[in-house]
């Protein structure tokens, strides 16, 4: 079963990292009502696995782009609840984040100004030509999967800004089931392709687990989700 491969793939990450003996905020998003929403058990293993032929570098550049795509929308669902001051800092997980500038300089910011930081790096990344060429005749430079890493990095930290701060909207637009499954698919990209380091896999070692071992919530029509 696809649950059962990603806690294979990211279980030599969970046991390097001590867990944190300080008790946390509330975490909605671990409720089992909830964790085992998603919109089906597919075979994600299949939908990240190198197609026979197909150039890695190529692979990981069109699915950062998908994935991109991807956060972009279940972030702009969100987005107007996604303030200066609802988010005056960055916090992802039990993290408060702050933006790391192309010099290397680090400095707070909030979650929205983290959001607009993180799809203009993005974009650039993957508008550029000379990191992600489109032409067969390029080759894909050595800078490619730094800055590849880099793109999954910021997505990651994006999908646990929603899931801390805005899981309880998401749950009121019913888009629970989406943005597990979208979490899944992409740590599970991240663990077979190694584009996240043990440390940021170990900040939602509690989710991926709760996701891991949920079944999938029955599908009822005219069902609703609603948070009491």
């Amino acid at each position: 079963m696809v649950f059962q491969a990603v806690g294979k793939l990211l279980g030599k990450h969970s046991n390097k990292i001590k867990k944190k003996a300080a008790a946390e905020s509330e975490k909605l998003y671990l409720e089992p009502r909830y964790t085992g929403a998603r919109i089906l058990d597919a075979d994600v293993l299949m939908l990240v696995a190198l197609p026979k032929g197909l150039n890695v570098d190529e692979w990981l550049a069109s699915n950062a782009s998908a994935f991109y795509n991807h956060v972009s929308l279940m972030y702009g669902s969100i987005s107007e609840f996604c303030t200066i001051s609802s988010c005056p800092t960055m916090k992802a997980w039990s993290t408060q984040i702050q933006w790391t500038d192309e010099k290397g300089r680090k400095r707070k910011c909030s979650g929205p100004q983290y959001a607009d930081y993180a799809a203009s790096i993005i974009q650039k990344i993957l508008t550029d030509e000379d990191l992600v060429p489109t032409k067969q005749s390029k080759e894909f430079p050595k800078s490619f999967k730094p800055a590849i890493q880099k793109t999954f990095r910021l997505l990651f930290h994006l999908l646990g800004h929603i899931y801390t701060c805005h899981f309880r909207t998401v749950v009121n637009l019913e888009l629970h089931p989406h943005l597990n499954t979208l979490y899944l698919h992409l740590l599970l990209f991240c663990a077979e392709f190694h584009l996240l380091d043990s440390k940021e896999m170990a900040l939602s070692e509690d989710l991926t687990t709760a996701l891991i071992h949920s079944s999938p919530a029955p599908r009822t029509s005219g069902s609703r989700s609603r948070n009491t």
